[in-house]
């Protein structure tokens, strides 16, 4: 029994939120958010609060219980506060430029790659070696991170590469002389 598709979410005042059938609109300050549930949840509205069921105890359907329910909890949050992410770049002569809605990444190769910046995120840089990732839609601002982390991942050697701000790389000891 999900614990968590059984939570009921409380709607904050300046959100509006909209049910049709299987799929949910969020509206708030910071913008407007869908998705769709599975067809054997239903969302039900009563006043100011959502509740999500299941109408069956399928393997499937049991798991997609709480992952609607926390899927909607972050759209909320969303158009309420939003997400960010933070990253930081460590190595000599690596360092991050925006320009536009590219992001140029000077990570250590021959060439700078360059990151297509999507529609819904908004990145700053807060100085040469530090950004933030920032958006209304967790997923999106989650996946974009990731990708930027991929393009140089920390190495556990010398600590160089692009990881995120609060992240601990757990550091091993070179070769030893004979």
């Amino acid at each position: 029994m999900s614990r968590i598709g059984n939570r009921k979410i409380t709607v904050p005042a300046g959100v509006t939120v909209t049910v049709d059938h299987n799929s949910i609109t969020v509206n708030g300050p910071k913008g407007t958010l869908t998705t769709h549930s599975a067809k054997d949840i239903t969302l039900k509205q009563e006043g100011d609060t959502i509740s999500i069921e299941r109408s069956n105890d399928l393997i499937k359907t049991r798991s997609m219980h709480g992952t609607i329910n926390a899927n909607v909890q972050n759209m909320i949050t969303g158009v309420t506060k939003g997400f960010e992410k933070s990253l930081e770049i460590i190595g000599v002569g690596y360092r991050f430029n925006v320009k536009g809605n590219q992001l140029v990444i000077s990570a250590g190769y021959s060439h700078p790659v360059e990151l297509e910046i999507p529609k819904g995120i908004e990145v700053t840089a807060t100085s040469n070696t530090e950004i933030t990732v920032k958006g209304i839609d967790k997923i999106l601002v989650g996946e974009f991170a990731a990708n930027i982390r991929k393009v140089r991942q920390p190495e556990p050697y010398k600590g160089k590469g692009i990881r995120y701000k609060d992240e601990y790389v757990r550091r091993k000891e070179g070769k030893k002389a004979a």
